[in-house]
Protein backbone atom coordinates (compact mmCIF):
# COMPACT_ATOMS: atom_id res chain seq x y z
CA UNK A 1 0.00 0.00 0.00
CA UNK A 2 1.51 3.28 -0.80
CA UNK A 3 1.75 6.27 1.35
CA UNK A 4 -0.40 9.05 1.97
CA UNK A 5 1.17 12.00 0.65
CA UNK A 6 -0.10 15.44 2.93
CA UNK A 7 -0.23 18.00 1.65
CA UNK A 8 -0.26 21.35 4.01
CA UNK A 9 -1.43 25.35 3.03
CA UNK A 10 -0.20 28.04 5.49
CA UNK A 11 -1.08 31.22 5.37
CA UNK A 12 -3.04 34.17 6.84
CA UNK A 13 -1.55 36.22 9.95
CA UNK A 14 0.56 33.20 10.82
CA UNK A 15 3.06 34.01 7.83
CA UNK A 16 3.41 37.41 8.80
CA UNK A 17 4.00 36.42 12.55
CA UNK A 18 7.43 35.18 13.15
CA UNK A 19 6.91 33.00 16.46
CA UNK A 20 3.49 32.01 14.56
CA UNK A 21 5.29 29.97 12.21
CA UNK A 22 8.23 29.10 14.10
CA UNK A 23 5.61 26.92 15.92
CA UNK A 24 3.89 25.84 13.16
CA UNK A 25 6.73 24.52 10.86
CA UNK A 26 8.23 22.54 14.06
CA UNK A 27 4.87 20.85 14.20
CA UNK A 28 5.08 20.31 10.29
CA UNK A 29 8.82 19.28 10.47
CA UNK A 30 7.87 16.51 13.68
CA UNK A 31 4.83 14.86 10.91
CA UNK A 32 6.05 11.53 8.68
CA UNK A 33 6.90 11.93 5.00
CA UNK A 34 5.65 12.37 2.34
CA UNK A 35 4.67 15.90 2.64
CA UNK A 36 4.60 18.86 0.82
CA UNK A 37 4.20 22.76 2.34
CA UNK A 38 2.49 25.20 0.03
CA UNK A 39 2.65 29.04 1.57
CA UNK A 40 0.94 32.25 0.92
CA UNK A 41 2.05 36.03 1.66
CA UNK A 42 -0.14 37.87 0.20
CA UNK A 43 0.11 40.26 3.56
CA UNK A 44 3.72 40.64 3.47
CA UNK A 45 4.01 41.19 0.02
CA UNK A 46 1.21 44.49 0.56
CA UNK A 47 3.08 45.95 3.50
CA UNK A 48 6.19 45.48 1.37
CA UNK A 49 4.39 47.70 -1.64
CA UNK A 50 3.36 50.29 0.51
CA UNK A 51 6.98 50.38 2.15
CA UNK A 52 8.04 51.12 -1.66
CA UNK A 53 5.46 53.60 -2.61
CA UNK A 54 3.80 51.10 -4.77
CA UNK A 55 -0.40 51.07 -4.64
CA UNK A 56 -2.26 47.80 -4.25
CA UNK A 57 -5.00 47.07 -5.99
CA UNK A 58 -7.47 44.20 -5.07
CA UNK A 59 -10.90 43.07 -7.06
CA UNK A 60 -13.21 41.09 -4.93
CA UNK A 61 -10.47 39.69 -2.63
CA UNK A 62 -8.17 39.29 -5.66
CA UNK A 63 -4.56 41.08 -6.23
CA UNK A 64 -4.20 42.64 -9.51
CA UNK A 65 -0.66 42.42 -10.59
CA UNK A 66 1.33 44.79 -12.78
CA UNK A 67 5.11 44.67 -13.62
CA UNK A 68 5.42 46.88 -10.48
CA UNK A 69 3.93 44.28 -8.13
CA UNK A 70 4.99 41.41 -9.53
CA UNK A 71 8.66 42.59 -8.89
CA UNK A 72 7.72 42.88 -5.45
CA UNK A 73 5.80 39.45 -4.63
CA UNK A 74 9.54 37.65 -6.30
CA UNK A 75 10.93 39.51 -3.60
CA UNK A 76 8.77 38.96 -1.00
CA UNK A 77 7.63 35.17 -1.56
CA UNK A 78 10.83 34.81 -2.68
CA UNK A 79 12.62 35.07 0.48
CA UNK A 80 10.09 33.71 2.51
CA UNK A 81 10.49 30.97 1.38
CA UNK A 82 14.29 30.51 1.78
CA UNK A 83 13.47 31.30 5.34
CA UNK A 84 11.16 28.45 5.42
CA UNK A 85 13.43 26.09 4.13
CA UNK A 86 15.78 27.25 6.63
CA UNK A 87 13.71 27.18 9.43
CA UNK A 88 13.07 23.44 8.47
CA UNK A 89 16.68 22.45 7.96
CA UNK A 90 17.30 23.96 11.70
CA UNK A 91 14.25 21.25 12.62
CA UNK A 92 16.48 18.33 10.51
CA UNK A 93 13.76 18.05 8.39
CA UNK A 94 15.36 17.94 4.72
CA UNK A 95 13.41 20.50 2.43
CA UNK A 96 13.96 22.24 -1.23
CA UNK A 97 12.11 25.63 -2.09
CA UNK A 98 10.08 25.56 -5.13
CA UNK A 99 8.36 28.44 -7.55
CA UNK A 100 6.33 26.84 -10.21
CA UNK A 101 9.36 27.63 -12.43
CA UNK A 102 11.81 25.39 -10.70
CA UNK A 103 11.62 21.84 -11.69
CA UNK A 104 9.14 22.77 -14.43
CA UNK A 105 6.74 21.99 -11.13
CA UNK A 106 3.85 24.19 -11.85
CA UNK A 107 3.21 25.78 -15.79
CA UNK A 108 0.39 28.45 -15.65
CA UNK A 109 -1.19 30.90 -18.25
CA UNK A 110 -1.83 34.29 -17.56
CA UNK A 111 -5.44 34.95 -16.83
CA UNK A 112 -8.00 36.24 -19.34
CA UNK A 113 -8.47 40.14 -19.13
CA UNK A 114 -12.29 39.57 -19.09
CA UNK A 115 -14.77 40.30 -17.18
CA UNK A 116 -11.66 41.37 -14.57
CA UNK A 117 -7.84 42.18 -15.70
CA UNK A 118 -5.57 40.85 -12.94
CA UNK A 119 -2.40 41.46 -14.79
CA UNK A 120 0.30 39.41 -14.46
CA UNK A 121 -1.82 36.62 -12.35
CA UNK A 122 -1.57 33.17 -13.30
CA UNK A 123 -4.18 30.34 -13.75
CA UNK A 124 -2.60 26.77 -13.53
CA UNK A 125 -2.43 24.13 -16.62
CA UNK A 126 -0.13 21.79 -15.25
CA UNK A 127 1.68 20.29 -12.34
CA UNK A 128 5.09 17.84 -12.23
CA UNK A 129 3.54 15.68 -9.96
CA UNK A 130 6.27 12.68 -11.25
CA UNK A 131 8.93 15.22 -10.46
CA UNK A 132 7.50 16.21 -7.18
CA UNK A 133 6.95 12.52 -5.90
CA UNK A 134 10.68 11.96 -7.21
CA UNK A 135 11.88 14.82 -4.62
CA UNK A 136 9.65 12.97 -1.87
CA UNK A 137 11.33 9.64 -2.45
CA UNK A 138 14.68 10.73 -1.86
CA UNK A 139 13.06 11.93 1.88
CA UNK A 140 12.77 15.86 0.26
CA UNK A 141 9.91 18.12 1.28
CA UNK A 142 8.85 20.26 -1.62
CA UNK A 143 8.65 24.11 -0.28
CA UNK A 144 6.24 26.03 -3.11
CA UNK A 145 5.59 29.26 -3.21
CA UNK A 146 2.81 30.88 -4.80
CA UNK A 147 4.37 32.13 -8.34
CA UNK A 148 4.01 29.62 -11.76
CA UNK A 149 5.70 30.39 -15.13
CA UNK A 150 3.87 30.39 -18.19
CA UNK A 151 6.87 28.48 -20.18
CA UNK A 152 8.02 31.78 -22.07
CA UNK A 153 10.04 33.20 -19.34
CA UNK A 154 7.64 34.86 -17.63
CA UNK A 155 6.43 34.41 -14.01
CA UNK A 156 3.02 34.85 -12.35
CA UNK A 157 1.51 35.53 -9.33
CA UNK A 158 -0.94 32.81 -8.14
CA UNK A 159 -3.03 31.96 -5.53
CA UNK A 160 -1.71 29.64 -2.91
CA UNK A 161 -5.17 27.93 -2.20
CA UNK A 162 -4.78 27.13 -6.06
CA UNK A 163 -1.18 26.12 -6.03
CA UNK A 164 -2.34 23.70 -2.89
CA UNK A 165 -5.48 22.30 -4.74
CA UNK A 166 -3.45 21.85 -8.51
CA UNK A 167 -0.95 20.10 -6.50
CA UNK A 168 -3.19 17.77 -4.53
CA UNK A 169 -5.28 17.06 -7.63
CA UNK A 170 -2.00 16.22 -9.84
CA UNK A 171 -0.25 14.01 -6.69
CA UNK A 172 -3.39 12.18 -6.61
CA UNK A 173 -2.77 10.44 -9.61
CA UNK A 174 -0.29 8.78 -8.32
CA UNK A 175 -1.04 7.68 -4.64
CA UNK A 176 -3.38 8.93 -2.41
CA UNK A 177 -3.65 12.41 -0.86
CA UNK A 178 -4.91 14.20 1.97
CA UNK A 179 -4.95 17.95 1.63
CA UNK A 180 -5.01 20.51 4.87
CA UNK A 181 -5.55 24.16 5.04
CA UNK A 182 -4.03 26.02 8.08
CA UNK A 183 -4.67 28.92 9.35
CA UNK A 184 -5.11 31.37 12.80
CA UNK A 185 -9.15 29.78 13.01
CA UNK A 186 -10.03 26.35 13.98
CA UNK A 187 -11.65 25.48 10.98
CA UNK A 188 -15.02 27.07 9.59
CA UNK A 189 -17.27 28.31 11.88
CA UNK A 190 -20.96 29.34 12.05
CA UNK A 191 -19.92 32.50 13.93
CA UNK A 192 -16.14 33.83 13.57
CA UNK A 193 -16.15 35.69 16.59
CA UNK A 194 -17.38 32.57 18.87
CA UNK A 195 -14.27 29.27 18.73
CA UNK A 196 -16.59 27.17 20.01
CA UNK A 197 -19.07 26.90 16.89
CA UNK A 198 -16.67 25.14 14.94
CA UNK A 199 -18.56 23.08 12.08
CA UNK A 200 -16.83 19.35 12.33
CA UNK A 201 -18.04 18.54 8.94
CA UNK A 202 -19.74 19.87 5.85
CA UNK A 203 -20.94 18.31 2.71
CA UNK A 204 -21.11 20.03 -0.86
CA UNK A 205 -24.70 19.96 -0.11
CA UNK A 206 -24.66 21.75 2.77
CA UNK A 207 -21.78 24.36 1.39
CA UNK A 208 -24.34 25.43 -0.57
CA UNK A 209 -26.59 26.31 1.96
CA UNK A 210 -24.36 27.96 4.20
CA UNK A 211 -23.64 30.16 1.55
CA UNK A 212 -27.44 30.88 1.49
CA UNK A 213 -27.57 31.61 4.70
CA UNK A 214 -24.24 34.29 5.11
CA UNK A 215 -22.66 31.65 7.39
CA UNK A 216 -19.74 31.00 4.65
CA UNK A 217 -18.78 34.71 3.14
CA UNK A 218 -15.91 36.67 1.08
CA UNK A 219 -12.93 34.83 1.59
CA UNK A 220 -14.41 31.10 2.63
CA UNK A 221 -16.20 30.81 -0.37
CA UNK A 222 -13.33 30.35 -2.95
CA UNK A 223 -11.45 28.43 -0.62
CA UNK A 224 -14.34 25.96 -0.22
CA UNK A 225 -15.33 25.78 -3.96
CA UNK A 226 -11.61 25.21 -4.43
CA UNK A 227 -11.83 22.52 -1.71
CA UNK A 228 -14.35 20.77 -3.20
CA UNK A 229 -13.41 20.60 -6.99
CA UNK A 230 -10.44 19.05 -5.45
CA UNK A 231 -12.07 16.12 -3.54
CA UNK A 232 -14.12 15.70 -7.31
CA UNK A 233 -10.63 14.76 -8.63
CA UNK A 234 -9.94 11.95 -6.37
CA UNK A 235 -7.78 13.68 -3.29
CA UNK A 236 -9.26 11.55 -0.25
CA UNK A 237 -9.71 14.07 2.51
CA UNK A 238 -9.77 18.50 2.71
CA UNK A 239 -9.46 19.88 6.23
CA UNK A 240 -9.66 23.09 7.32
CA UNK A 241 -7.78 23.80 10.35
CA UNK A 242 -5.67 25.92 13.01
CA UNK A 243 -2.23 25.99 12.50
CA UNK A 244 -1.38 24.63 16.19
CA UNK A 245 -3.49 21.41 15.43
CA UNK A 246 -0.83 19.83 13.04
CA UNK A 247 0.67 17.62 15.75
CA UNK A 248 -3.73 16.24 15.81
CA UNK A 249 -3.34 15.07 12.17
CA UNK A 250 -3.73 11.57 11.68
CA UNK A 251 -4.58 10.69 14.97
CA UNK A 252 -7.81 11.11 17.59
CA UNK A 253 -7.04 14.52 18.52
CA UNK A 254 -7.75 16.04 15.01
CA UNK A 255 -9.71 19.12 15.49
CA UNK A 256 -11.03 20.82 12.13
CA UNK A 257 -13.87 20.83 9.46
CA UNK A 258 -13.17 17.76 7.54
CA UNK A 259 -15.23 18.94 3.80
CA UNK A 260 -16.69 15.50 2.13
CA UNK A 261 -18.87 15.33 -1.30
CA UNK A 262 -21.85 13.78 0.51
Amino acid sequence: MQDTIRIFKIGGRVIEQPHLLKTFLKDFAGLPQPKVLVHGGGRSATAMAEKLGVETKMVEGRRVTDEAMLDIVLMVYGGLNKKIVAQLQAENCQAIGLTGADLNAMKAHKRPAEPVDYGLVGDIDEVNGAGLIGLMKQGIVPVMAPLTHDGQGQMLNTNADNIAGSVARALAQHQPVELFYCFEKKGVMKDPDDDHSLIPMITGEEFQHLKAEGIVVEGMIPKLENAFKTLDAGVEKVCIMHYEGVKGVGSEQFEGTTLCLK
